[in-house]
């Protein structure tokens, strides 16, 4: 059974593992420095549905097709879904996944999500109640747009802080220890608030409680920076990783060559003018479940640190002048 190490990390015993994971991305990801990693990508922002939100369903159901198809089993092995999306009621995730007749457990964590999928389906196959689990999300960003900020025909001015929300989506298939990328520890992250309030400076409002759940980590696992191949945050961008590494300095802890973010690495931010970077659900789920993975199966990764993080909004909120709160949730993830 899994075990609490230190006040806030669970340490896997039985090593649940990840048995198949798929990524599918839009046009812009497509054109972006990872392009080549996607499972699938489409030409047409609407992927030939009738409106941003069933494009967005289309996103997650090809990539738990395709996961489940490298993962070499079908729905009727799957025991549960766990899975989100950035839209009121997760109708992303509802309606993409409502024909696979699999037992379902919406997640809203914001663009924290892929990780707090993750960390549910493994507890639950470490806990011995089920063998195979789905950890999904997705992010569009017409729909997202539509949702949070203004309607595309507004033609509104985004400020440099301003991230993109990638059109994208990320399955991983948790399962019984079997071979590599295993699941080591899960720590979950507290709610973070420092006020920030502009919705257009994502990064700022989420990166403390990054360096939160982090520093946490370290302290419960008595590990260090140096010890991981890789540190990936999704999606704190430009802005919030740099905020990341001061909030850190100041507690003594370095994040050096080994650290990256996945709203940095799915475009090219100039070439692109994505600005800060990128996000959403999508962002740090088509990243981790495409080009890192990929790097842990080939062993050119073997030990590292994924950590989404999100920012708990909504339009009622922002336009009633409330905060920002952050979360974020941290998968270490190992080759056995």
């Amino acid at each position: 059974m899994a075990n609490r190490i230190g006040k806030y990390t669970i340490k896997m015993r039985n090593k649940p593992s990840i048995k198949g994971f798929a990524a599918v991305a839009g046009k812009k990801e497509a054109e972006g420095p990872l392009g080549s990693k996607f499972d699938i990508t489409f030409d047409d922002t609407s992927l030939g549905e009738t409106s941003w939100e069933k494009a967005e369903s289309k996103l997650q159901s090809e990539a738990v097709t395709k996961a489940l198809r490298k993962a070499e089993i079908s729905s009727a092995d799957v025991d549960y879904i766990f899975a989100g999306d950035l839209l009121n009621q997760c109708i992303s995730s509802t309606f993409a996944l409502r024909s696979l007749g699999v037992p379902f457990l919406g997640q809203y964590g914001a663009c924290s999500t892929m990780a707090q999928t993750l960390a549910l389906a493994s507890i639950i196959v470490e806990a011995e109640i089920a063998r195979n689990c789905i950890a999904v999300t997705s992010s569009h960003f017409c729909a997202a747009e539509r949702q949070f900020r203004f309607p595309l025909e507004y033609g509104g001015q985004r400020t440099p802080t301003a991230q993109w929300t990638v059109t994208g989506s990320g399955c991983a298939i948790v399962g019984e220890h079997k071979g590599d990328l295993s699941i080591a520890h899960v720590t979950i992250g507290r709610i973070i608030d420092l006020g920030i309030k502009d919705a257009n400076n994502m990064g700022a409002a989420m990166a403390p409680a990054a360096a939160d759940t982090l520093s946490n980590f370290f302290k419960d696992t008595s590990s260090s920076p140096s010890d991981y191949d890789l540190i990936i945050t999704g999606d704190l961008g430009q802005v919030g990783g740099d905020l990341l590494k001061q909030l850190l300095k100041k507690d003594g802890i370095i994040l050096d060559k080994n650290y990256n973010d996945c709203g940095m690495m799915i475009y090219n931010s100039k070439e692109q003018d994505t600005h800060a970077g990128g996000s959403g659900c999508g962002c740090s789920a088509s990243v981790l479940c495409s080009d890192i993975l990929t790097r842990m199966k080939k062993h050119e990764l073997n030990n590292i640190i994924f950590m989404a993080t999100g920012a708990l909004m909504s339009p009622t909120s922002s336009q009633q002048g409330e905060s920002i709160p952050g979360i974020a949730h941290l998968i270490n993830i190992k080759n056995m």
